[in-house]
């Protein structure tokens, strides 16, 4: 059986990182370049003249024109962090290279941080994450699907109904060789028809091909301008439905993600702070060495989040 080039690549190995950010200059002078690829920009007058000023903990930028001072981590999902930057990217390092994810329990052994600190982090960078999926759409032949994160509660509804779970649409995009290509996986109230076609709208490139089940909510991607092509299912195994191969094979795989990393998820408020992770991984798998600058630039790019903004209740 040949090798799966993608799934053995060799990625951004330890010792390189260490070489690359084990120091805290080595980490300011790559946040820089992540920020400000084309040079310094004053965030108030955008000016690009300034004078470096000492700060307490981190280098300060002095604009020149209206003397606004600004430090590398304001504006950024860093703001307001007292820990080190060799933690951050260390935090990066290990969350993009983690094929499944990783735990904010497991971040924190391996920081050494308390767990609060590592869950802070960890929901900050995947709230970069988040915020680097909204800028990209399926096109071309698209799978879709519906799903749900949690169980049954004991003595609680079953089936659909349950009140553990929170439903969500997954989809995959496919190459005309029809290889996956990139996923997205979204939270939504119910699955109705104009659940599907917000979705649609938000989601996929106007035509577009979308194959999906018998569900008769699917057909509001027509709507948002795609084809539909919907195969009814009754009680086929998904062995016995090769059109949905790819689709199938991203839900188990988010599947055996979820539940080989974390005990326990707060699904009702972080379920697409998490579903955005599993995606920003998968969708960047053919580059793993390239994968922590990519995330350096998103958490560069990302307005700050603090505990209010991370802690609220997210809402479908």
């Amino acid at each position: 059986m040949p090798m799966n080039r993608i799934q053995f690549q060799p990625g951004l190995s330890m010792p390189k990182f260490l070489r690359l950010y084990g120091q805290e200059w080595q980490c300011a002078a790559a946040l820089e370049q992540a920020r400000w690829p084309e040079g310094f920009r004053c965030p108030r007058c955008h000016g690009a003249a300034y004078s470096r000023v000492q700060g307490r903990t981190h280098t300060l930028f002095q604009c020149r024109g209206c003397r606004h001072q600004t430090s590398l981590i304001a504006g950024t999902v860093m703001q307001g962090t007292k820990l080190p930057l060799t933690v951050w990217f260390l935090a990066i390092y290990l969350l993009s290279q983690a094929k499944t994810g990783l735990s904010a329990l497991a971040l924190a052994r391996q920081l050494g941080v308390s767990y609060p600190s590592a869950w802070l982090m960890h929901h900050k960078l995947m709230a970069a994450m988040a915020e680097r999926e909204q800028r990209y759409r399926l096109a071309g032949h698209v799978q879709l699907d519906d799903a749900y994160l949690g169980g049954e509660r004991c003595g609680g509804k079953s089936g659909r109904g349950s009140e553990n779970k929170v439903a969500f649409l997954a989809a995959v995009s496919l190459s005309d060789e029809g290889h996956p290509l990139r996923t997205r996986l979204t939270p939504v109230a119910t699955f109705t028809t104009e659940a599907v076609r917000r979705w649609a709208e938000a989601s996929v490139v106007p035509g577009s091909t979308v194959s999906s089940d018998g569900l008769a909510c699917f057909r509001g991607v027509t709507a948002a301008g795609c084809t539909h092509r919907p195969t009814v299912v009754a009680a086929r195994k998904p062995s016995e439905l090769p059109e949905f191969r790819w689709i199938n094979t991203v839900l188990g795989n988010l599947k055996t993600s979820l539940s080989g990393c974390h005990h326990a998820l707060g699904f009702r408020k972080y379920a697409a702070r998490y579903l955005a992770a599993f995606a920003y991984r998968f969708n960047r798998r053919f580059d793993l060495a390239a994968l922590p600058a990519r995330l350096l630039v998103a958490a560069a790019s990302c307005a700050p989040q603090p505990m209010r903004i991370i802690r609220a209740e997210a809402h479908c």
